[in-house]
């Protein structure tokens, strides 16, 4: 039985910064979106980042609290 020989692909030389003109024409592909749906977002962001850290602060608040008293026996 003969062996099949599989041509092998070269890849082409590129340029070390045609990456640059692949992103700029990936970037130029995107559907950006609009002014008032990027203040609307970004005020939707902040909201829940205040509300997480308020329940989070609660929650540590009430964590020490419990060490404290636990396991410290302070008061």
């Amino acid at each position: 039985m003969t062996k099949k020989i599989q041509p092998q692909i070269v890849p082409k030389k590129r340029s070390r910064f045609a990456f640059i003109g692949d992103t700029i024409g990936e970037l130029r592909k995107v559907t950006w979106p609009s002014r008032r749906d990027t203040v609307r977002l970004t005020i939707m962001v902040i909201i829940v980042c205040g509300l997480v850290g308020a329940f989070l602060g609660a929650l540590d608040y009430g964590f020490s609290e419990l060490v404290a008293r636990v396991l410290l026996g302070g008061g």
